[in-house]
């Protein structure tokens, strides 16, 4: 259906429109192996199996975690459960959901495992887009398609067990089969999205890369350090700086913009709260802007995509993660967040 957004005409797809059981009349045929069992692999594999499609695993044996964990979910070995060599034979529809690192390393494999007709299907860009420094360049005849769920895979699978959905983009890249479209709807209903926007490869790419160095996890890391540094700087408790920095955002006032919308927000709040924010939005916004533009570029421009294959590659990645995670998990703000959560009324007790 169309939609206006703020003015601009997009089309999207609903559960309404392309139903659950016309996903399941496209794909009756298909063998739909999901390559990796990190972080999206498990919601929307076990989302497809719920909704009965016919799903296999690839993950790597030696990556003990995952293996285990897909055991855990109910995938069994040598019927369900295969190596990546083993179910990228026996697919017609590969979900390559690998690391983007990982997809460049086992892309020469993969691609002699490609037959013609087969769907190439990814949740993310970066592969196809950054092809010249991946080499992730698809055969002329297969399909190579995009269902990109807009969150993680624990909100992908939260979301569908109770019912309402995730949304996602969809895109198309190569359409050899004249199917690539129903395929790549029929793909997004499966693995639970409450409705579909399209998009490019492109486009995905750059905006996810973007946002989530941006506002989604970067910035709003960076800003909330800055606040909390802030007060503590001028003899604020941690507790207080905590609550007024991130327990009140978190716990009350994310959960009513995310249902009401900005505008409710400010309408519904003392008139100190809404003078003060609509004042203040203008300095933060003329204040960031520039940082976007900067970051954006570095995103186009395929800098963040080489500073991402060169880190992950490394030998030494996990260590090195591991390190820097635990510096953030051990810096005071995280460690007085730890102790809040506790007090929170659901963990009383535990």
């Amino acid at each position: 259906m169309k939609m206006d957004f703020g003015g601009t005409m997009e089309d999207v797809i609903t559960r309404e429109e392309f139903s659950l059981q016309r996903a399941r009349e496209v794909l009756k045929d298909e063998v739909i192996a999901v390559l990796g069992y990190g972080v999206q692999g498990p919601a929307q594999s076990l989302n497809m199996r719920d909704n009965g499609f016919q799903v296999i695993i690839g993950q790597r044996p030696e990556e003990k975690d995952y293996w285990e964990k897909a055991q855990r979910d109910g995938w069994v070995v040598g019927e369900t459960l295969y190596t990546l060599d083993q179910a990228a034979e026996k697919a017609t529809i590969i979900q390559y959901l690998i690391s983007d690192a990982g997809q460049m390393k086992y892309w020469p494999t993969l691609k002699e495992k490609l037959h013609p007709g087969d769907a190439l299907y990814f949740s993310h860009g970066f592969s196809i887009v950054y092809k010249d420094q991946t080499g992730v360049k698809p055969p002329k005849d297969i399909d190579v398609i995009l269902v990109a769920p807009k969150g993680s895979g624990a909100s992908v699978r939260r979301n569908f067990l109770d019912g309402s959905g995730i949304n996602s983009s969809y895109a198309i890249f190569q359409d050899a089969t004249g199917k690539a479209l129903d395929r790549t709807l029929a793909l997004g209903i499966a693995v639970g999205s409450g409705y579909l926007f399209h998009t490019t490869f492109e486009n995905e790419v750059y905006s996810d890369l973007t946002g989530e160095r941006g506002v989604l996890m970067g910035a709003l890391e960076g800003l909330l350090e800055a606040q909390y540094n802030c007060l503590r700087k001028n003899g604020h408790s941690p507790s207080e700086s905590f609550n007024e920095t991130v327990e009140e955002l978190t716990q009350s006032l994310i959960k009513l913009v995310a249902e009401n919308g900005m505008d409710w927000m400010y309408a519904n709040c003392s008139t100190t709260a809404q003078r003060g924010a609509l004042d203040w939005r203008h300095e933060f916004r003329e204040a960031v802007l520039p940082v976007f533009d900067k970051l954006y570029q570095s995103v186009k421009k395929g800098v963040e995509t080489q500073i991402v294959l060169q880190a992950n590659s490394a030998p030494d990645y996990r260590e090195k993660l591991s390190a820097e995670l635990k510096e953030l998990r051990d810096s005071e703000m995280w460690k007085v967040g730890a102790t809040v959560r506790s007090l929170r009324p659901e963990n009383w007790g535990k």
